[in-house]
């Protein structure tokens, strides 16, 4: 239980590469994957946190090396927020930026693909939003966590028609 069959330090570095293995992986994955979860969406992070367990102890079950290990990546992960911080060309790289979805009622069909959006959870978000129809839409934006917000044209009332 106590007693390490690789040195500490390899448990680091193991931690920090896995870290920022997934971190580019998900990223690229884009916003969709890690803003809205599906149900294969949880067991494929389920399966990769299986699948990564042993590269980062390295066959070890120690209590301390899996102590290391978790420590190494709270680790990283607040280091990441604190650059991420301070940094803000650091934060677009990591974070991405918010993209445009709907211009004034126009859907952008190459960035939905882009970002693997189908239409039905496009039109979730709409209706999430208020309203049922791309047209009624002046500006919908997915956002760098994966959320989808819905800025709504403004409606004429019958009397400002002239």
């Amino acid at each position: 239980m106590w007693e390490m069959s690789v040195p500490w330090w390899e448990f680091v570095l193991r931690g920090v590469v896995v870290y920022l293995f997934l971190l580019i992986f998900l990223r690229l994955t884009g916003k969709r994957q890690t803003g809205q979860y599906a149900p294969f969406d949880l067991v494929l992070l389920l399966i990769l946190s299986n699948a990564v367990q042993n590269s980062m102890n390295a066959g070890d079950n120690s209590l301390i090396g899996g102590l290391i290990s978790a420590s190494t990546l709270i680790g990283c992960h607040v280091a990441l927020s604190h650059l991420t911080y301070r940094f803000r060309r650091l934060e677009r790289l990591i974070d991405g930026r918010p993209r445009v979805l709907v211009q004034d009622g126009k859907v952008d069909e190459m960035l939905m693909q882009n970002e693997r959006i189908s239409p039905s959870d496009l039109a979730a978000a709409l209706r999430a939003g208020g309203c049922l129809h791309a047209h009624e839409v002046a500006r919908a934006t997915i956002e760098v966590n994966g959320q989808i917000t819905v800025v709504l044209r403004p409606t004429r009332l019958p009397s400002d028609q002239t």
